[in-house]
């Protein structure tokens, strides 16, 4: 009995972990989306026609590898901020229960771009998110944006000055140079997002 309780609660685990796996798949049309900003604002995809690229990160403060990640990440913003790509950060784990994030907590942050509150987790099952941090690049083609790369953003989270392989990087200035995106989709490496 013992035995089948524990593959019970195994499988409910798994399914529950991996219940937002699927989403998007790569060259596809992503619909518009609006979430509330860390300030209460409403912000849509569709704020962003007028730019070139959006890079979608999942994300939040709690998770190590987000916190390992958070100066790439705002670094990359500031250098690509003028080349026409907008950094988005869209926090997954905001009202999820005990302990869980809140507005005042994203607001602490004080981006110079949008964090986003998925309060109910509708964005992140849209694409299919399942780790903080994780990243999404759309390019916009004529105003509607076409999902060019999905995963993570290098090959080493532990340490920057490790890192051999910039994957996003390399996918944003392919997609600012209209080339083909050479790394398609890559493990990233994180948090598990926990569906609530």
């Amino acid at each position: 009995m013992k035995y089948l309780a524990s593959i019970a609660a195994a499988t409910f685990l798994s399914v529950n972990a991996f219940a937002q796996s699927g989403g998007y798949a790569l060259g596809d049309k992503v619909a518009d989306f609006s979430l509330k900003d860390s300030h209460n604002q409403p912000v849509s995809l569709s704020d962003f026609a007028n730019t070139k690229t959006v890079a979608l990160v999942f994300t939040n403060n709690q998770c190590p590898y987000a916190k390992l990640y958070e100066n790439r990440l705002v670094d990359l913003a500031n250098s690509y901020g003028s080349k026409g790509v907008q950094f988005v950060f869209i926090n997954p784990g905001v009202g999820s229960g005990d302990g869980s994030e809140t507005l005042a907590d994203m607001a602490a942050k004080n981006y110079s771009f949008p964090y986003l509150a998925d309060e109910g987790q509708k964005v992140s099952r849209q694409f299919g998110a399942t780790k903080t941090p994780e990243v999404y690049v759309l390019q916009n083609n004529n105003g509607a944006f076409v999902l060019k790369y999905k995963g993570a953003i290098d090959d080493n989270p532990q340490l920057e000055s490790g890192v051999k392989n910039f994957y996003l990087k390399n996918v944003l200035d392919e997609v600012l140079a209209n080339k083909t995106v050479t790394a398609l989709n890559k493990r990233p490496t994180g948090c598990l997002i926990k569906a609530y």
